[in-house]
């Protein structure tokens, strides 16, 4: 692209700042170098833009940038570092009769806050070292949902920080974690947010440290064995603290502007700030966006929030007049880039409409997501779990819920009982729900156990939210800390799902089955409200595992169910044991010793014994 030299008389700066527009950077954003920064901005009305900042004293006419002629601004300032603060002056038509807006860099990495200034960062100054960690495999994965302001807060008044997580890694890990999902961290309105509400897309939230501090987290959980699932929004923008708002002054029928759709695809539940999925500047933005995290923060995997909205103006799965074609070819680019880009990388789906399309391949027409979340599994879970009458609880819809699967693979979904939108919003944690008030009951205690077994027991990749592992029983607020006393008090249940965790990664090698793609509810006693299912990968000892559910309160001793081999089967655990609480009745659930008899439709048979509301896993080890 030919300079375009701009000359600019020195009686008419205040502090004149040399530039030269032979860009060097086609990116955009502001990029350091060693001779300087190099600015780049769009605003396609623009008559004239500025760079102002702590390098020119904040003049607002010293340091122009030059029309690429392709609705860019550049321009090289020698004068510019680092760390300094600075925004963007554009100037649109005299007969607009607008004063020069003021903005914060759309690609700014870095701000003062969401109402204040854009900071020079360099992405390349971050020391990773040695860092080439590998992903574990998704059918090995064990995801921990994470809301950094409330996880680990060291401060009353104060979110907590990436710092102050990187503090409870090390538990993370000793409780088989080796994934994290984070909820949004882009720059939000306040210190206090879901995260939700994005205003600076590129930017780290810098109540919780800044990109530095996101660095060190990815660099410190990575060294804990630990992959970070970033949590990105793209449905919509802000809609308060929000820049991008008619950003060069353009806008039709009192919409957003230029990054914005400025008819109903506009809409959604959140404001008029859905992104114009159609305009190839605006499709690039959020390419970068989603290229940045792997490129410059090592993440191994993003977690899309809400994609209905991008694909859909009402968020509906099947309302053709209200498709957004250009929201699925979106994602369809950015998965297939993933893909290429970063292999063993994950992205993950917040779809809830049960639609197989997201997960299939982009060669097919499909979404290109590697995995989505079931809406299919944690509804009938959890009610069957949270029903008072034992005889009410739907065995069939939790039988339904065990087997589904997304295009014959069982690891493109996402299975949970808590997440961050099933305990609020009017909606509490599973042990609270089953008795208000009284979490630590015997009831709630065993029940919400018995969903938690299941999520880690059925085919899917499980996920658990923070606090889960230790019957945290407040719904999920932003400004209200996840109680860590209930760790030490209630540390049976977290033992159980340390158990339950090292079970399903199979570190014994004693329960391949359950990272297996295989499954047979086999065994249905709509009476009983008992159910058994084999889970394995190839069948055979160490391999072939079979899980027992019995769903009420009740003992059932000498009960006989199929197996699909002879031999010794052992009793790897008993979620009724002492070891997960004092209270529990600790029903003895010895080994058995399957014969060759014939039910439940398989070849061999045996007597269980299991205590109430529990969960039985039996294996092989020849």
């Amino acid at each position: 692209m030919a300079a375009v030299i701009l000359l600019i008389e020195e009686k008419t700066m205040k502090k004149a700042t040399k530039t030269n527009t032979a860009i060097k950077h086609p990116g955009m954003g502001a990029t350091p170098d060693a001779k300087g920064v190099t600015f780049r901005v769009w605003a396609p009305h623009a008559e004239k833009v500025y760079v102002t900042g702590t390098f020119n004293d904040w003049s607002k006419t010293s340091t122009p940038l030059s029309s690429e002629k392709n609705g860019c601004w550049s321009a090289e300032v020698p004068g510019a570092k680092a760390g300094d603060e600075y925004r963007y002056m554009i100037h649109t038509p005299v007969d607009w009769k607008l004063p020069p807006l003021s903005h914060i860099d759309p690609y700014a990495k870095k701000v003062t806050n969401s109402i204040g200034n854009g900071i020079i960062y360099d992405p390349k100054a971050f020391d990773w070292g040695s860092d080439n960690f590998k992903m574990a495999l998704r059918n090995e994965l064990v995801i921990y949902e994470m809301h950094v302001g409330t996880f680990n807060v060291k401060a009353e008044g104060h979110p907590g920080t990436l710092d102050s997580a990187i503090e409870k890694l090390s538990y993370l890990q000793e409780l088989g974690i080796n994934a994290v999902e984070v909820m949004p961290v882009m720059e939000f309105p306040g210190d206090f947010s879901w995260g939700y509400d994005p205003s600076h897309p590129f930017a780290v939230e810098s109540s919780y440290g800044g990109p530095d501090a996101y660095k060190r987290f990815v660099k410190a959980a990575h060294e804990h064995g630990i992959a970070i699932i970033v949590d990105v929004v793209y449905n919509h923008f802000g809609p308060s603290d929000l820049d991008l708002w008619r950003f060069d002054g353009w806008s039709e029928n009192d919409k957003g502007g230029i990054y914005f759709y400025n008819d109903r695809r506009s809409h959604t539940p959140w404001g008029e700030t859905r992104p114009d999925y159609g305009r190839g500047e605006v499709r690039q933005y959020i390419r970068d966006n989603a290229m940045m995290w792997f490129e410059e923060y090592h993440v191994d995997g993003l977690r899309w929030d809400a994609i209905s909205y991008i694909r859909n103006i009402e968020g509906r799965d099947t309302d053709t007049p209200d498709d957004i074609p250009q929201g699925w070819s979106l994602m369809q680019w950015i998965n297939e880039e993933i893909q290429q880009r970063f292999p063993g990388k994950i992205s993950i789906a917040e779809g809830m409409h049960n639609n197989a399309w997201v997960t299939k391949d982009v060669g097919a027409g499909g979404a290109g997501f590697n995995a989505q979340w079931d809406r299919g599994f944690v509804n009938p879970v959890r009610q069957a779990v949270i029903v008072r009458d034992d005889t009410s609880r739907d065995l069939g819809a939790v039988s339904k819920a065990i087997e589904r699967r997304y295009d014959l693979d069982v690891f493109r979904r996402v299975i949970f009982t808590e997440s961050h939108d099933a305990v609020a919003n009017g909606r509490s944690r599973v042990p609270e729900e089953i008795w208000p008030g009284n979490v630590d009951s015997w009831f709630s205690k065993k029940r919400s156990t018995l969903g938690g077994a299941l999520v880690l027991t059925s085919p899917g990749i499980p996920m658990i939210f923070e606090g889960q592992e230790f019957l945290e029983d407040r719904w999920f607020q932003d400004k209200v800390p996840i109680d860590w006393s209930r760790a030490e008090g209630e540390n049976g249940i977290l033992n159980m799902y340390r158990d339950l965790i090292a079970l399903r990664r199979n570190l014994s090698g004693l329960t391949h089955g359950l990272c297996g793609q295989n499954i047979h509810i086999y065994h249905f006693d709509g009476g009983a409200k008992i159910i058994a299912f084999h889970r394995w990968d190839k069948q055979g000892p160490t391999d072939s595992v079979v899980v027992v559910v019995n769903m009420t309160n009740q003992n059932r001793d000498g009960y006989t169910i199929g197996f699909p081999r002879a031999g010794l089967w052992k009793t790897r655990f008993n979620s009724d044991s002492y070891n997960y609480g004092p209270n529990f009745a600790n029903h003895p659930t010895p080994d058995v010793e399957a014969h060759e008899e014939k039910i439940d439709g398989l070849p061999c048979s045996g007597k269980i014994s299991i205590g109430p509301y529990t969960v039985v896993i039996f294996s092989q080890d020849k």
